[in-house]
């Protein structure tokens, strides 16, 4: 073997639906060279060195449908590609971003394989793609590898670039409800739904949740008295400016009382249950640093709740338990607190855990802790006696699910507490002794409403059943059985999309629609050109579908466009394919010949709606065999009303539409109804184009059929409509 190694000759990143898959990928060409000729049951060895390196293999099913699939293929003699394929995806889920769509297929070029594997986030799937043909190579070359920190450097960049888990919960209830959504950001802004019917959502906070409403949240003093003056129960308290006005107050209010910072968030700075001056004036400094004012008020004896509220119900609730360690007699607390709590499995520093880590030696709000064990006469050095429990934390830890203990009263207080307030979704904070029984009973109060609240505490409980949040918050945003859609038409095909989409958008138009179009003239906006350049791509779509004016979007999808960038929606309403070139093909992309490039164009079909059309050249036999693959109606169109295709469908009760005696008629099986004469240019005296210009109106009267518009509305439009440039046929 002379050339034993794996070049990664190109990298394409399909960020929506394309040939492989309804989901975003990466796309990597590799050359195996000399590895061609050498399966993984030649290299002595291999098979043992890779699943030593990743153990995890044995779950993949491969193609053969089980577990233990691919290593059955391994043992049998398979390719790098394909090994490479299945190491990505095991990195992938071993940095926590879980993946399982992957295909490694030959292309015409020996040696060269197209590799897939699905890229929820491109700059992981990317680092992953290198590290695997690195791990792969090691395996082969008998090199040692360090897997754990290959997996350690993944699982950085996926938490650099990951959604949150809020943000993530939601986008999948989202997705349950076939609702699409949008990235804007490299953050947690994210767009559900299109155009006009488009809502947002950053984290917890969606578009309806008002700045003024957020900043009242954050003072808690303002909070307090508004929720008080509602007649919401609070505790008494008051603004202070030093230790010693936070001593008067607390004088004023009454000991015990609380200190905390009056915007404060996550607990930080916030002490309980302080009896003495010493106590207060050290609570006052904690608060103090947090850099805001410095709320005292009354102390209220109970747990600490966390009601979550969304478009005015309660939809979740969890509880706080106070830490404690127990002393063993030899230990001292600060090893206590690793042994006995941070060893805990639902704790962690990162978001996917339930619980924090009490961290007394990091920047994590130590000073709470430190004093808590203060006022009990302890250090972190302190040796309590066998037996002894020790308070650690008062508050936090807020993780226990509640939601079917409260009482009825109590969510509608925190209900209440939220409109006050002005939010659509607010996690308010509670305390009392038992969730179950109404405040006033048991002096239980509301202490805060906070704007963007955590879900986590919700999705991953530390005791009980998880709660459906991220639907609750989806179906605050969309009632009933809104989807968010607006209806978009795809136009794909060897000839003709141009022209077509421009008719179809006029029709759209007509219909009273603001109509996004982006195809090879530019960018329009009803009607209006704001782009004077070929727009038939992903970015000028993902630009149409941004924009929330637009009610209806019409696209050109290029074949070529489809292969590297894939489609810019995930489902559409209309798709329109044109043709299939028998002697077409893309060779730098590898697509060879007319088979291979039917099956981009199946890619429009495929995401068609249920309740969507396709609408096919029934003359275009390779075309009209895509039907079966569609979800929803299928609508031929032809000159002729004798094409095969077509008068099959007839036959079947199905929609055409066609030309008989120079009328383009619409039929639905036997039933024909005359729409309009057909009026092509008399200057374009080219027999092959006329019929070629006459095929793409009556793709677009398909499409204009499908979408619902009036015939009287078709007609006009396609009467009207411009044939100055009959290039674009």
């Amino acid at each position: 073997m002379t050339n034993k190694t794996i070049e990664i000759i190109n990298v394409l990143t399909p960020r929506g639906p394309n040939i492989w898959t309804y989901r975003p990928v990466i796309e990597a060409w590799v050359d195996i060279g000399d590895l061609e000729d050498a399966p993984s049951n030649t290299i002595p060895g291999f098979y043992e060195r890779l699943t030593a390196m990743l153990p995890g293999l044995v779950e993949h099913h491969c193609g053969v449908g089980e577990r233990g699939g691919f290593l059955q293929r391994l043992r049998e003699g398979t390719w790098a590609a394909h090994i490479m394929e299945h190491v990505m995806i095991e990195l992938q889920n071993l940095a926590g971003v879980q993946t399982g769509f992957g295909k490694a297929r030959s292309t015409s070029r020996r040696g060269v394989y197209k590799l897939v594997v699905r890229a929820r986030y491109e700059e992981l799937s990317r680092a992953a793609l290198t590290t695997s043909r690195d791990l792969v190579m090691a395996a082969i070359d008998k090199r040692a590898f360090d897997v754990d920190a290959a997996v350690r450097q993944l699982r950085e960049i996926a938490e650099s670039v990951a959604l949150g888990p809020s943000t993530a919960c939601i986008i999948d209830a989202a997705t349950e409800r076939r609702i699409p959504s949008l990235r804007l950001n490299d953050g947690n802004l994210v767009q559900l739904g299109y155009g006009a019917r488009q809502r947002r959502i950053w984290t917890a906070e969606t578009d309806q949740t008002s700045a003024i409403a957020e900043s009242i949240s954050s003072d808690k003093d303002l909070t307090k008295s508004l929720l008080q003056s509602c007649g919401v129960p609070v505790p008494e308290g008051r603004l202070v400016d030093s230790a010693a006005d936070a001593w008067d107050a607390a004088e004023d209010i009454g000991i015990p009382v609380v200190v905390k910072p009056s915007d404060g968030n996550h607990g930080r700075g916030v002490s309980t249950d302080l009896k003495t001056r010493a106590e207060i004036e050290a609570a006052y400094a904690l608060a103090d640093a947090e850099g805001s004012e410095v709320i005292v008020e009354r102390f209220i004896a109970g747990n600490e709740h966390r009601l979550l509220v969304v478009g005015g119900k309660m939809v979740a609730a969890a509880r706080g338990e106070s830490a404690y360690i127990t002393g063993d007699g030899k230990s001292t607390i600060a090893e206590l607190i690793n042994i006995q709590l941070n060893s805990d499995p639902r704790r962690g520093a990162g978001e996917e855990f339930p619980l924090n880590l009490l961290l007394i030696d990091e920047a994590d709000d130590p000073g709470v802790i430190l004093l808590e064990l203060s006022r009990q006469g302890y250090t972190t050095e302190s040796v309590p006696p066998e037996g002894k429990r020790v308070l650690v934390q008062r508050h936090g830890n807020v993780a226990f699910d509640v939601t079917d203990l409260v009482h009825p009263s109590v969510a509608a207080a925190a209900s209440l507490a939220a409109r006050i307030v002005g939010l659509d979704i607010a996690g308010v904070d509670l305390v009392a002794e038992d969730i179950s029984k109404p405040l006033d009973a048991q002096g239980g109060a509301i202490v805060e409403v906070n704007a963007g609240p955590g879900l986590l505490m919700h999705l991953k409980p530390a005791d009980g059943p998880a709660r459906p949040v991220g639907r609750a918050i989806v179906d605050h945003l969309f009632a009933g059985q809104d989807s968010g859609r607006i209806p978009i038409v795809g136009v794909t095909g060897s000839h003709g999309m141009t022209m077509v989409t421009r008719l179809v958008a006029q029709l759209l138009h007509l219909h009273g629609a603001y109509v996004g179009l982006a195809n090879g003239d530019g960018l329009y906006l009803r009607q209006r050109q704001v782009v004077a350049a070929d727009s038939a791509n992903w970015a000028s779509a993902h630009r149409v579908l941004m924009n929330r004016a637009v009610q209806a979007a019409v696209f050109e999808n290029g074949y070529r466009a489809i292969l590297t960038e894939g489609l810019a929606y995930d489902r559409c309403q209309v798709g329109v394919v044109t043709g299939i070139d028998p002697q077409g093909s893309l060779p730098d992309l590898y697509i060879d010949d007319a088979e291979q490039m039917e099956k981009v164009a199946r890619t429009q079909v495929d995401i068609v709606l249920p309740e969507g059309t396709a609408v096919l050249n029934a003359a275009d036999a390779r075309v009209a065999s895509l039907a079966p693959l569609c979800d929803g109606e299928v609508i031929f169109y032809s000159v002729s009303p004798d094409a095969a295709a077509l008068a099959q469908h007839r036959v079947e009760g199905g929609r055409a539409v066609f030309v008989r005696e120079g009328h383009i008629v619409l039929a639905t099986g036997a039933q024909e109804v005359p729409l309009a004469a057909l009026d092509v240019p008399g200057a374009i005296a080219d027999a092959d184009r006329r019929a070629r210009i006459t095929e793409n109106i009556l793709a677009a009267v398909g499409a204009g059929w499908a979408l619902g518009i009036a015939t009287d509305l078709i007609q006009a439009g396609i009467e009207t409509f411009e044939h100055a440039d009959v290039n674009a046929a």
